[in-house]
Formats: C-alpha cells, sequence, structure tokens
C-alpha cells in the first residue's frame, strides 16, 4: 500500500501567507492595542513573540509523509514540507524488512499526532523511531494502521 500527503502542501503556504499579512496588519495598528500596554516597544514585542510562535508551531506541525509498504521492503519518509526540494532539511527515511516490525503505536495529542514504529533486527536488538503524521487525514492513517497491522500478525505467526 503506498500513501502520502502531498496535498496539503498549498494548505501550508497558504497559511503562511495569512501569517505574515496579518502580522503586517497588526505591525500597522499596533497602536490600538494600547489596552495591553501604553508601552510601544513592550507592545511590539508581545505581539512579534505572538507571531513568532505561532509561525514555528506551524513549521513544526508540517511535515510531508509517505508510506509505501509494496515489496519486501516497509519505507516511511518524513521531511519538511517548505524548501524539501533544494534542501533535505527535517528529512527521516526509514526502510526495514518487513519481517522486522514487531509493533506500532499512533498517538495523538492536542495539535499533534505521532506514529511511533518499533523494530528487532536478527540480534534482537530493539528500536524505535517516531514519524509526525499531524497532517495525514484520518482515513489515510487508517489504512496505514491496517497495513502495519497486518504485517504484525503476520510476523507473530
Amino acid at each position: 500500500m503506498r500513501t502520502n500527503n502531498g496535498n496539503v502542501k498549498n494548505t501550508i503556504v497558504s497559511i503562511y501567507f495569512v501569517l505574515i499579512v496579518l502580522a503586517m496588519v497588526m505591525a500597522t495598528v499596533s497602536k490600538s492595542f494600547r489596552a495591553i500596554s501604553d508601552n510601544s516597544t513592550l507592545r511590539f514585542l508581545f505581539i512579534t513573540l505572538g507571531f513568532a510562535v505561532l509561525f514555528f508551531i506551524v513549521h513544526f506541525i508540517s511535515r510531508y509523509f509517505e508510506y509505501d509498504s509494496d515489496g519486501i521492503k516497509v519505507v516511511i519518509l518524513n521531511r519538511g514540507l517548505l524548501l524539501s526540494d533544494q534542501f533535505n532539511y527535517r528529512e527521516q527515511k526509514l526502510e526495514f524488512d518487513k519481517n522486522q516490525l514487531y509493533a506500532f503505536k499512533f498517538r495523538n495529542y492536542i495539535i499533534y499526532k505521532t506514529l511511533t514504529i518499533y523494530l528487532k533486527n536478527q540480534r534482537d536488538k530493539k528500536t524505535k523511531k517516531t514519524f509526525n503524521v499531524t497532517l495525514v487525514t484520518k482515513k489515510k492513517r487508517r489504512y496505514v494502521g491496517q497495513s502495519l497491522s497486518k504485517i504484525v500478525k503476520s510476523n507473530k505467526n
């Protein structure tokens, strides 16, 4: 089974654009925020810090996810959405034989979802790898879970 979340790239670019436009609007109307503080430097610092936090949350969450279980090996890929074509920053790639998988777990935090893969090699050394699946739809996460469950079940027999 093959799946990815490549269709969310336009949404993330739109969110970045809206954040930048909103920051510009807030910078021009910052005098209307006198309820926060009368000190203009403190207001500017507060607004800048708020947008920086929003920007980094979006940057942290926005990851491309690809899953491929066709053939003997399973390939799972996670990388950043923006500038990932030119730079290989934030890339995680895991390629393993199907018989190495002994467990997996989806975790759902408030705004962040992860997939943890547990592997065992020939010497019974156990490793775990975590992937960001926040922007993968619920339907695709269910398909990935079904595929991984099938692999784990066949490994136990």
